[in-house]
């Protein structure tokens, strides 16, 4: 069975404080993101949020697992009634005055049914995710957002 977790980089032309902003604070996380009820950036912080676009596993459930702050988000992923449990990671690194390079990790797909997370699915979502709705969030709304 594969255990190479889903691992995903993208360079943001947006300053490393604009991109953590965006993965942090729940008004800025329902633009781009899902539409979650409330996030806040500490260990042990509950949070769900319903996926439309998933037929079976649609609640996701997730606990923040590791904070630091500007650098790196973790939390883990799961979906009530299925076997498994994944981690999602997201850790920023400064490429530039105003640039920043995302590195999104998912790993711990395996531990789920084949039917609920098939790694071409994980790889469309968060390609278009990060590849998509961030990069035109952070590039042309997020300085609306945050004004």
């Amino acid at each position: 069975m594969e255990t190479k977790p889903f691992v995903y980089e993208k360079t943001f032309d947006a300053s490393s404080s604009n991109v953590w902003k965006a993965i942090t604070q729940t008004e800025l996380l329902r633009q781009w993101f899902w539409n979650v009820p409330e996030f806040k950036p500490q260990v042990g912080f509950e949070f769900g949020f319903e996926s439309q676009s998933c037929e079976e596993g649609n609640i996701h459930l997730c606990k923040v697992t590791e904070v630091i702050p500007g650098k790196k988000l973790s939390y883990s992923w799961r979906y009530p009634g299925y076997e498994g449990d994944s981690l999602v990671s997201f850790e920023l690194f400064e490429e530039g005055k105003n640039r920043t390079r995302l590195r999104l990790t998912h790993a711990g797909l395996e531990t789920f049914p084949r039917n609920l997370m098939a790694k071409k699915d994980i790889a469309e979502g968060w390609s278009y995710l990060i590849n998509t709705s961030l990069q035109n969030f952070l590039e042309k709304d997020l300085t609306k957002s945050i004004s």
